[in-house]
C-alpha cells in the first residue's frame, strides 16, 4: 500500500470538523429535549391516551 496518495474525496478543515460536530450535538439535543417532552405530555394524560372517541 502507498500511504503517499492523497485521500479521495473531500477533506474537511478542523474549522468545518468543529462546527459539523458542534451541529450535530445540537441536533442530538433537539432530538433529545422533544423525546422527553413526548414523554411528559404522555404520562400527564395517563392512561386518556389510549381512549378514542367513537
Amino acid at each position: 500500500m502507498d500511504d503517499n496518495r492523497k485521500p479521495d474525496g473531500i477533506v474537511l478543515t478542523e474549522a468545518q470538523k468543529r462546527s459539523r460536530r458542534q451541529r450535530s450535538i445540537a441536533i442530538a439535543l433537539a432530538l433529545g429535549v422533544l423525546v422527553v417532552l413526548f414523554f411528559a405530555v404522555t404520562m400527564v394524560k395517563g392512561p386518556a391516551v389510549l381512549v378514542r372517541p367513537m
